[in-house]
């Protein structure tokens, strides 16, 4: 706990190295691209709406409307729009989708403190760097296996040190703001029955978010609470860890920052489905295959990707719709991967029943690395195999700055148009030149 908070208290004062700097840049116009996307899209419309009722101080906006209320309010709301869908980043190892939960509460303290971009920049890394840890301390897939849902307990943490670190509160009261965020961390994995991605949306995003803002806004007000949430008797560890390793929550922190560990997705799907578009991308381009030309598709992921993804009703969670799309039109965007009618289109519909997905023995125990392998039999008898082992986006085979530009502006032109979203986009590559975080509202409003 010293350690942790110390590195929290400090987290503004000290430069983060270059390659960090731009990477947490990639994240935040990422995330900031999921919750524009997001705020038209039903889990995002709900968000907005519910919000709108709230009332509250007029401390941080509402993406995508023109709510101005209190920071936590917002956080919630902008939470659930980062997650309203699959278009948000990803931690493998945490089990985790860290941007929706860290950024929507880093933006919103922001905001309420008026905060530069580079201490925006600067909380964003330390959400990454803390929340990713607490999961990893826990042993993310085991700790998911019994049930719990990590993707709701790393981000709670996550958000409430980059919130407490915008509060600029020192180490002590960081030690209140972390207890704080332990009494509200909670989650099951039922999330993923949830058809409507509502509660999804809810539990990886909004309710971290606000949680953490809670925590931070308590205690700046002058809450007090437990000293070390993490040790000795009935702490944190005595009720989630067995088996746990609490020393990683501080293990290399200054060292190696969690962001350059984080995903960001190439196609705005689910992450089971990454793998396999870039494979059949691949092969598309290499064999200047034709979807006429298809016979059979065997696509291979885990066991726990096949089950998440089989034949679902909606469309940017739906393997064999998906790569059918993709056989189509030899890309997927996000029109196309949200456009529900898609799915009773005829030519599509032909494609997807000659796609089979496969749960494999091999590709479950690379996990957390999400493989995929495509198998493609044409009708003249040829076959072609393609196994993505590094998904394009993940830290073995990063986008670059114009992707990640590329993939945002998919997203948000449509909602924002073009211009603003150019004004934007060179507001996150420039953001160190932002004096006060509140200037990002106007263009983020509807």
């Amino acid at each position: 706990m010293r350690r942790l908070s110390a590195y929290a208290a400090g987290a503004l004062r000290a430069p983060l190295p270059a390659p960090v700097a731009e990477k947490t840049k990639h994240h935040l116009l990422d995330t900031v691209a999921a919750m524009v996307s997001g705020s038209r899209l039903p889990p995002g419309k709900i968000a907005i709406a519910f919000t709108k009722t709230l009332g509250g101080a007029k401390e941080a906006a509402v993406v995508g409307s023109g709510i101005v209320t209190s920071a936590a309010n917002a956080a919630l709301a902008n939470g659930m729009l980062a997650h309203a869908d699959e278009t948000d980043d990803s931690h493998a190892g945490s089990q985790t989708h860290p941007g929706c939960g860290v950024v929507a509460a880093a933006l919103a303290m922001a905001e309420r403190e008026r905060s530069s971009g580079t201490a925006l920049l600067r909380a964003v890394a330390l959400g990454y760097d803390v929340g990713c840890r607490l999961t990893q301390s826990l042993g993310a897939m085991p700790f998911r296996a019994r049930g719990h849902s990590t993707h709701s307990f790393g981000p709670t943490f996550g958000a409430a040190a980059a919130a407490g670190a915008l509060a600029r509160l020192d180490e002590r009261r960081l030690r209140y703001v972390f207890s704080y965020a332990a009494q509200q961390a909670s989650g099951v994995s039922c999330w993923m029955r949830d058809e409507e991605h509502v509660e999804k949306a809810f539990d990886f995003g909004g309710m971290p978010a606000r949680n953490g803002v809670a925590a931070a806004a308590m205690v700046a007000h002058g809450f007090t609470g437990v000293e070390d949430v993490f040790a000795g008797e009935r702490s944190f560890f005595v009720a989630f860890g067995p088996p746990a390793d609490a020393a990683e929550l501080a293990r290399h922190l200054g060292r190696r920052y969690e962001i350059l560990n984080a995903d960001i997705k190439r196609w705005p799907v689910g992450s089971p489905i990454q793998a396999p578009l870039d494979s059949l991308l691949e092969l598309i381009r290499a064999h200047r295959i034709r979807s006429d030309e298809v016979a059979r598709l065997v696509v291979r992921v885990s066991h726990q990707g096949a089950n998440t993804t089989h034949d679902r009703d909606m469309p940017d969670i739906c393997m064999q719709h998906l790569c059918a799309v993709m056989l189509a039109e030899g890309s997927v965007t996000f029109k196309s991967s949200h456009d529900a009618g898609r799915m009773r289109d005829r030519r599509v519909v032909a494609l997807r029943r000659r796609i089979e997905l496969q749960g494999d023995d091999a590709l479950t125990r690379a996990m957390p690395r999400r493989e995929g392998i495509v198998e493609i039999r044409l009708k003249d008898g040829r076959e072609f195999r393609h196994h993505t082992r590094a998904v394009r986006g993940t830290p073995g085979n990063p986008m670059t700055r114009a992707e990640v530009a590329e993939k945002s502006r998919d997203l948000m032109a449509p909602v924002i148009g073009e211009a603003r979203f150019r004004r934007l986009r060179d507001a996150v590559w420039n953001i160190e030149s932002v004096r006060d975080a509140a200037v990002l509202r106007r263009l983020l409003r509807a």
